[in-house]
């Protein structure tokens, strides 16, 4: 199968599983409910029944924001102007470049969001594995059982993205870069030169990715227990299919920076208010769920991918689980 293939593949499984979607959809909304709720109170309570609030209800006030910020702790620093429409895209993609550290709300959000989707992947991938509809039961089933491993798998992920950030960005992004800079008197080569740079950056990250990606994948369509044996089986797999796994991954990121490039030219702005702040509201959440849909079919074009190349089209290893018998059922049976 070529790499093509199985992004179309992964495509229609993710189409034709559109409850996948929204479950997804819906864990990534009440993960930030809370902090919303937060946020709301805060300027709520700074605002009041002032005159400030109604010029603020009417457009952009930057003094009060200023003061906003400086006034509130650290959740209220997270309300910057960073997060209108598609500057929160540049903001976050500046963020991993250049390794700065979130607010501590953030990271505790961030965190939160990370082990709920290390719960759901493991039903999802086992969902895409089976090319079926799997009933309620049979999804949260492998996703106990795939939780509890990729649990395991999480510590070597955490090394290794720790070693990329703590020691391999700053080396190649100030040690490495100071030196080639040191006699550069145009700035245009300058820039290039760190651009180089966050390109190798960005190699080593998407290749540690891919890795990680691949273990799961091999975890679940394999049952594999040995989070180590699915590391290396992963990284086998990587190495063997340089090619399909190279082209594959580039063909997702083509498709996330479509859905990046269509935001960013209907992305709200500041200056909306009345209907246009809903229609604003509208397409930031239809762009929250094609961002969540590309993420899918990472899952399952990688999945489709795997099973083709190494085992067969739709091979799972582990059986289907049986529907659980009601308890009068087992009542009646004792």
């Amino acid at each position: 199968m070529k790499s093509t293939e199985a992004l179309t593949h992964g495509i229609r499984l993710v189409n034709r599983a559109p409850v996948m979607l929204g479950c997804v959809y819906l864990v990534t909304l009440l993960t930030a409910l809370p902090l919303s709720l937060m946020m709301r109170q805060a300027l709520q309570s700074h605002l009041g029944n002032s005159m400030m609030a109604e010029q603020v209800a009417r457009g952009v006030n930057v003094q009060w924001w200023s003061e906003f910020i400086a006034r509130t702790g650290p959740l209220g620093r997270t309300f910057q102007t960073t997060i209108i429409g598609f500057a929160a895209v540049l903001d976050n993609l500046s963020t991993l470049a250049d390794a700065n550290q979130r607010p501590t709300p953030i990271l505790w959000a961030g965190a939160l969001y990370l082990v709920l989707w290390l719960f759901l992947s493991g039903g999802i991938l086992d969902r895409y594995a089976r090319r079926r509809p799997t009933q309620s039961y049979e999804f949260f089933t492998a996703c106990g059982i795939y939780f509890v491993r990729f649990l395991r798998l999480a510590p070597i992920a955490a090394i290794a993205y720790y070693i990329l950030f703590a020691v391999v960005h700053p080396l190649l992004l100030d040690q490495v870069y100071g030196e080639l800079i040191r006699d550069v008197s145009v700035e245009r080569n300058a820039f290039f030169l760190r651009l180089a740079l966050y390109l190798v950056f960005g190699a080593l990250l998407v290749a540690v990715n891919i890795v990680i990606d691949y273990a799961k994948v091999r975890a679940v369509v394999e049952d594999r227990r040995s989070m180590i044996g699915a590391l290396t089986a992963g990284a086998r797999f990587v190495r063997r299919n340089p090619g399909a796994v190279a082209g594959l991954y580039l063909l997702n990121a083509a498709l996330f920076v479509l859905v990046l490039l269509v935001y960013a030219l209907i992305a709200p702005g500041a200056e909306s208010t009345g209907a246009g702040l809903w229609l604003g509201l509208l397409v930031s959440q239809l762009y929250l769920a094609g961002r969540l849909w590309v993420r899918l079919v990472f899952f399952a074009s990688e999945t489709v991918l795997f099973q083709a190349r190494l085992a067969h089209a739709g091979y799972i290893a582990s059986a289907p689980v049986p529907r659980p018998e009601p308890p009068i059922v087992e009542q009646a049976l004792r």
